[in-house]
Order: structure tokens, then C-alpha cells, then sequence
């Protein structure tokens, strides 16, 4: 009986982790289809006569959205840590999938001028306010419905569900080059993945309003109140500031290996957007592979080792790699490269998810969680603008190495500082 029971409940823990990421994997697909088609963004709201003041425009309006994480994270993280997780959740998606519906029905500038990118931004910045906690609810859920001494795996599905997503977009991409003409992609088809979003999001409001609250929370006697959240935050800055640092190897080698490898591919290696997209759905399914097995493996021997290890070996091959596919740019070259950073970031991120959810004061763990993780995002994901930048000012293709190893660096002294001594920094207690 006892058997059966236990089968039962990890049948039962399986069916909650489809249904969190399930919501999770709808926001990062919406949120993430702005990049990997911002070529024919650009060229739709942000039309210019150079090709890269108007791809410029559009990574800066992507970019915008990452501002409005923090905003998010200090309005929507309090009231998940006051009004509980499954409440949260449902928030989020109502407010992402407004963005989403601006971004897909909004005319072009051709029709309606400059309202064409005005709105685009608002929709941007309604995903990106949304965003800012989307992460830290879905985590913080997991972390606190995990089973006893297998957290890191638990968790790292959140970051396993956002590379389902990156497949499916890029599969649907590789899907419309295919099907129909690129006169036809640029002017209307690229808008076809943001519909399909659309159409999921009132499934997956089913599925989370049928989320039941963790036992973690509804246990608590005493749920803070917003001021409560604030000096907690306050008193623990160093660890928020350490989380932050921690968060920049993820979110930039992120962003470099997923949602920009499209346009680098297409647009500064000259591959053709099909190559570029079949190494994006093979970076999303090698990430899917690493995220778990880092995860459980950072139960067995700990986060700290993976964490040192992974930015070390940044540090060390970013680069260098990105210079090897620079002297003989082929699709073989590419998809190694892309391969191996993903080995790097999912190494590294599989770990460290869960180590933030730790770190982080229980009182306050979503709003903490995700006021770090927004912050290095607010960085992290303004790496395609940075990217494209760097090689115009270089006129190197590879100068986005640079900024992956400088990110691994922030993550190599954060580790350091909230792991000295042995173990994890313990945050500073504040009174109710």
C-alpha cells in the first residue's frame, strides 16, 4: 500500500509540473517569438533604409521589455508572497497575453505610422511587466512541491519548459520558410506564431486556475505584508545584488544561444534562415537534455561545484569558439559552437535556478527571487542590441564572446561571495 501510495504521489507531483509549465512555456513562447523574428519585425514597425539602425530598433524595443522586469518584479512579487503562488500565476498570464495580442493584431507602419511602433512598445512592455515574475512564481512553486533532497531537479524544469518553447517557435519559423515565399513571411506570415499563442492562452487559463496553493505556503501562519516584503528586501540587498550577479551567465548566454542565434545566423553569418533555425531547435533540445541532469546532479554534489565550474569553462572557450566558426563559417561549425555554449549555459543554469530560490529569504521568495533575476535580465536580455553593437564597432563576428565571458565572470565573483565559507550566504532576519 505503502508502494502504491508513493507511485501515487509522484504521479500526481509529474501532473502538477506539466500543468505550472505548461503557462510558463505559453509566456516564454509569446515573449520569446519577438526576437527570433525581429528581422521581419524591424522591417514591419521599424522600417529604415539601413538595415542596421532598423534591426537596432527593433532589439531595443525587445529590449524595453526587459526594463519593465523590475517593475514587475516589486509590484506583482509581493502580492504572489502575500496572496500565494497559484493566484500569481494566474495574473501573469492574463497580463502576457494582452502584450502578445497587441504585438499580433497591431498594423504596420506602412498603415498606421508611428502608432505602429508605439503600440508594439506598450504590448513589449506589458510581457516584460509580466515577465518580471512569470520566472520567479514558476520556480518558487516548484521548488516548494518538490519531493525532499531533489529540488534542483524539480526546478529546473521552469528553465526545461522555456526551451520547449524556443523548439516549437523555431520548428513553426523553419515550418513557414518552407511553405511560403519570403515575400509572404515578411509581410503577414511571420505574425502566424503570435496568433497560435493567442489561440493557447485561454487552455492554459484553465489548467492554471486548476492549480492547487503549495502546502509550503498555505502552512504559513504569517503572510507579510507589503512593507513586511520591502524591509526584508531591503535588509538582504547584498543578496539580491549577489543573485543578480549570478543571474548574468544565465540570462546572457540565454539569449545569445536562443532567441539571437536566428538573426546571427541569418543576418552576420549569411546562413540561410532554415540553417539558422534547425541550430535553434538543436540548441532548445540539447538544453532540454542538460537543464534536468544538471539539476539533479547539483542535489548529489551540491550547487556550488556546478556553478564555479560552468564559469570557468565560460570564461575560458567563449570566444575562442565563437573566433573557430568565424574562420570557416558553415552550418557544421555553427550547430558545434551553438552546442557546446548550450552545454555551458544549461550546466550552469540548472544549478543555479534552485541555489537563488535558497539564498533568497522564505518571506520574500518570489518577490527576491525575482527582483535579481529581473535585474541581470534588464541587462542579460539587451544582449541581442549589445551583440549587434559590438561586431558594428569591432567589425568582429565574434564579439559576442566577449560579453558571454564578461557575464560569466559576474557569475564566477557572485558564487564566491554567496557561497564563502562553505555554504550559502543566510539572509538577514527581519521583524514583523
Amino acid at each position: 500500500m505503502a508502494e502504491h501510495r508513493f507511485e501515487g504521489d509522484r504521479f500526481e507531483k509529474l501532473k502538477t509540473i506539466l500543468r505550472v509549465t505548461r503557462g510558463n512555456f505559453l509566456e516564454m513562447f509569446d515573449f520569446f517569438l519577438f526576437g527570433i523574428y525581429a528581422s521581419h519585425i524591424a522591417h514591419t514597425f521599424f522600417p529604415n533604409d539601413n538595415e542596421f539602425v532598423s534591426m537596432m530598433s527593433a532589439f531595443l524595443s525587445f529590449a524595453a521589455g526587459f526594463v519593465m522586469r523590475p517593475i514587475g518584479a516589486l509590484t506583482l512579487g509581493p502580492y504572489i508572497d502575500r496572496m500565494g503562488r497559484r493566484q500569481g500565476l494566474i495574473v501573469t498570464l492574463v497580463i502576457m497575453a494582452m502584450g502578445t495580442v497587441l504585438i499580433a493584431f497591431v498594423p504596420g507602419y506602412a498603415t498606421i505610422g508611428i502608432a505602429a511602433p508605439i503600440l508594439v512598445l506598450v504590448g513589449r512592455l506589458l510581457q516584460g511587466f509580466s515577465a518580471g515574475v512569470e520566472l520567479g512564481g514558476v520556480s518558487v512553486y516548484l521548488a516548494e512541491m518538490a519531493t525532499p533532497g531533489r529540488k534542483g531537479f524539480y526546478v529546473s524544469w521552469q528553465s526545461a519548459s522555456q526551451q520547449v518553447a524556443i523548439i516549437v517557435a523555431a520548428l513553426i519559423g523553419y515550418t513557414l520558410t518552407h511553405t511560403l515565399a519570403p515575400e509572404a513571411i515578411a509581410a503577414w506570415g511571420w505574425r502566424i506564431p503570435f496568433f497560435i499563442g493567442c489561440m493557447i492562452v485561454p487552455f492554459i487559463f484553465v489548467i492554471r486556475r486548476s492549480l492547487r496553493e503549495t502546502e509550503e505556503f498555505s502552512a504559513r501562519r504569517h503572510h507579510p505584508s507589503v512593507g513586511e516584503i520591502f524591509r526584508t528586501l531591503g535588509a538582504n540587498w547584498r543578496v539580491v545584488a549577489g543573485g543578480v550577479g549570478m543571474v548574468m551567465m544565465t540570462t546572457v548566454s540565454f539569449y545569445l544561444i536562443t532567441v539571437y542565434t536566428p538573426s546571427f545566423g541569418k543576418s552576420v553569418l549569411h546562413l540561410s534562415e532554415s540553417d539558422a533555425l534547425l541550430v535553434t531547435v538543436a540548441v532548445g533540445l540539447s538544453n532540454f537534455l542538460w537543464l534536468p541532469l544538471s539539476g539533479a546532479l547539483s542535489d548529489r554534489i551540491g550547487r556550488k561545484p556546478l556553478l564555479i565550474a560552468f564559469t570557468v569553462l565560460a570564461v575560458a572557450t567563449a570566444y575562442p569558439a565563437l573566433s573557430w566558426l568565424i574562420r570557416d563559417i558553415t552550418f557544421g561549425r555553427m550547430l558545434a559552437v551553438e552546442l557546446w555554449l548550450s552545454f555551458l549555459y544549461a550546466g550552469y543554469n540548472g544549478a543555479m535556478v534552485v541555489a537563488l530560490t535558497e539564498i533568497v529569504p522564505v518571506s520574500v521568495r518570489t518577490a527576491g527571487f525575482s527582483l535579481a533575476y529581473s535585474l541581470a535580465t534588464t541587462i542579460g536580455g539587451s544582449s541581442l542590441a549589445i551583440s549587434t553593437w559590438l561586431i558594428e564597432a569591432t567589425q568582429d563576428k565574434a564579439a559576442p564572446g566577449y560579453w558571454m565571458s564578461a557575464a560569466a565572470l559576474c557569475g564566477l565573483a557572485a558564487t564566491l561571495f554567496l557561497y564563502r565559507g562553505g555554504g550559502a550566504r543566510r539572509p538577514t532576519a527581519v521583524a514583523a
